[in-house]
């Protein structure tokens, strides 16, 4: 099987998780429609309370499934939208992308991948210990962030569960995905 969405949500409000949809519509250089996140100036508050025109380069907050099929495994119960993903996908290395990739979901959205999510302790206020599974330390004392990845949209559309998601890499080298 290849690269698939697994499910889509959206929050008109700032809240944590997002309520899972039939389907979302994005819009070009904006986001998510009727998501709090949407616009082209940074959404998320503690950015906003640093320098609102900032540019949005979190517009749309996807997830590999494979994250909450791992973290399963140490017992913690994580399902779609509920970590505040907008798309959660199944079948692509999200946090391997170079940065700059552009995933193309059906015959007609792009998102350009952006960076990393930046994990906070607002995971752990979702489920207690919860912070620890999606970042940590590696042997070389590197931060590791699998939250997921954010991007900006493109081209506008509707994605819905169960669109195949093309994944079309940058010209030149391969650029590691920092949090953004």
């Amino acid at each position: 099987m290849g690269a698939v969405v697994e499910s889509v949500s959206s929050s008109s409000g700032h809240t944590f998780s997002k309520t899972v949809l039939p389907r979302i519509r994005l819009l070009a250089g904006l986001g998510v429609e009727g998501d709090a996140h949407m616009g082209t100036t940074v959404k998320h508050r503690s950015r906003v309370a640093v320098d609102p025109t900032r540019p949005n380069l979190r517009q749309v907050h996807l997830i590999h499934v494979e994250l909450f099929e791992e973290v399963a495994d140490a017992g913690f119960v994580v399902g779609p939208g509920q970590l505040g993903e907008n798309i959660t996908t199944r079948g692509v290395d999200l946090l391997a992308l170079s940065t700059g990739t552009v995933l193309r979901f059906g015959e007609g959205a792009c998102v350009r991948i952006t960076g990393l999510r930046n994990p906070c302790r607002q995971i752990d206020d979702f489920s207690p210990g919860l912070l620890g599974q999606v970042v940590h330390r590696d042997g070389e004392g590197g931060v590791v962030r699998k939250a997921g990845v954010m991007g900006v949209v493109l081209t506008g559309g509707v994605v819905e569960a169960g669109m195949p998601i093309e994944v079309q890499a940058p010209s030149g080298a391969h650029v590691p995905l920092e949090r953004v």
